[in-house]
Order: C-alpha cells, then sequence, then structure tokens
C-alpha cells in the first residue's frame, strides 16, 4: 500500500488484485531448515556427506564483499554456503546492476554449470564472512549418481527454489510494494524455520531491497519507517548492527 493508501500499478490491475487477492504461500527458504528436515526423515547427513565426497572439492573462506565469481566467467563448480550470506547480482548491457537473490547456510548456487551453462550469468558476492564448499562440475556429478538419497536431496531443492521464483514473478504482478517488501523480509529472516526469526543480513541497504521489489528506495524508507513503528521490525546493533523481523509482519502479507 502507497503512502496515499493506494496499491501500486494501473488502476484496473489494482481492483483486479483487490477482487482476488494473490498472496504467494511463504515457504520456508530452501536451504538449512530443508537439510534439517531430510536428515530427520532419513538419517542421512547432508553436511558431512559434502565434506567427504572426495577430489573435486575444496572449502574456501571470503571474507566480507569479497567477490566469488563473477558474470562472465567460466562455469565450472557448484557452491555450498557453509556459513554466512552471499548476495547474487545480474548487471544489463546498460550497465544497470540488480539484486536477485541472498543466500545463506545450506543454500547452493552455480548449479546451472550442472545444465552445461558456459559462463557464469551473474556475480556471487560474500555480504558477510563466508565459509564455502565449492564442488567442481565433475565431482558434483559424480556425487549426486553416487549417493540417491543426496541427489533426491538436490533435486528437491531445486524444485523449492523453483517455486519460490515463481511465487516473486506472482508477487511482483499482484501485490502492492508494501506487501512486496513485507515478504520479503520474512524470506530473508528465513520466517518459519523452527519459529525464530533471525537477524537478516548486516547493514542490508534500502537501496537493494528497492531493488529486490522492483520499487524506490523512498517507498522502502516509508514502508520501514511503519513497520519499525508497529513492532513488526528492529534495528539493533548500531551502525554494524542488523534487522530483526517479528512474525507478526506477516500480517502484512495475509491481510490488507
Amino acid at each position: 500500500m502507497s503512502p496515499a493508501g493506494q496499491p501500486d500499478g494501473a488502476s484496473k490491475r489494482s481492483k483486479i488484485a483487490r477482487r482476488t487477492p494473490v498472496v504467494p504461500i511463504l515457504q520456508t527458504k530452501p536451504g538449512a531448515a530443508g537439510l534439517v528436515a531430510a536428515k530427520k526423515r532419513s538419517g542421512f547427513d547432508p553436511h558431512a556427506f559434502l565434506a567427504t565426497i572426495g577430489e573435486g572439492r575444496k572449502f574456501v573462506l571470503f571474507p566480507r564483499k569479497h567477490r566469488i565469481f563473477a558474470q562472465g566467467d567460466i562455469a565450472d563448480a557448484v557452491f555450498y554456503v557453509q556459513t554466512g550470506k552471499v548476495k547474487l547480482t545480474v548487471v544489463s548491457k546498460t550497465g544497470k546492476e540488480a539484486t536477485i537473490g541472498i543466500l545463506g547456510e545450506g543454500d547452493f548456487f552455480g548449479e546451472a554449470a550442472l545444465a552445461g551453462q558456459a559462463l557464469r550469468m551473474g556475480t556471487a558476492t560474500a555480504m558477510t564472512d563466508c565459509a564455502v564448499l565449492r564442488i567442481e562440475k565433475e565431482a558434483m556429478m559424480e556425487a549426486l549418481h553416487r549417493k540417491h538419497e543426496f541427489s533426491d536431496l538436490f533435486v528437491a531443492y531445486l524444485l523449492a527454489r523453483n517455486i519460490r521464483y515463481e511465487e516473486d514473478l506472482v508477487d511482483q504482478l499482484f501485490n502492492s510494494s508494501e506487501r512486496r517488501l513485507a515478504r520479503i523480509l520474512l524470506l530473508l529472516a528465513r520466517f518459519g524455520k523452527e519459529g525464530v526469526p533471525e537477524t537478516v543480513v548486516p547493514k542490508i541497504s534500502q537501496e537493494m531491497l528497492a531493488e529486490m521489489i522492483g520499487t524506490t528506495r523512498s517507498r522502502v524508507s516509508f514502508f520501514m519507517n511503519r513497520f519499525r513503528k508497529l513492532g513488526f521490525i528492529e534495528y539493533f546493533g548500531g551502525p554494524e548492527g542488523g534487522l530483526q523481523v517479528h512474525s507478526s509482519l506477516l500480517n502484512v502479507v495475509l491481510h490488507d
């Protein structure tokens, strides 16, 4: 909802959205929570398996703001986040950069290399100090063929991510920028993971949030101030701190 109390977009689309509100289901972000669930169901420990898949894999530490790979690099490996946060971005031919995702513990990225992608379509950058497992394409393929439990888990992860992308598209088409912001904050906080909100990426900028939901920084600032006054979010830790998201923010996503 805009400061004037009206949803974004053309009036015709707004009327349709009010008649038949479309609110994508808030999935728990694929990653650590999904891996833990898989372990409980089957006794399979993906963390231990990834640490012992043999040659072609190594652990790499990336300091904050360090580039893991760049758009246009050769796509020859898959990455797995053990600790920290990773930002995925793309740059257009005109030089405009957009943030397309923020990943955390238990997330894979760079998996397009397995589907024949020759060059990276985007850039991956460490948002915090990160510990990442780099798995060469051949080693990852061998692991997927050798361990069916791991293969099943990886496919489930990719399907969950694809569902998330579809939800993002529906969100962009039908929901107001206020609702889109609330949803992305809940996803960044991994809402639903054992019922405990996490700290959102430290020092995440309003410009980045605006890129992710397709609006302006001023509108993000307006809604963030509103969320804070309503007790849905809170800042802490000063300049180096972060943002905590409370489950009450879900009311913005579920209700007009």
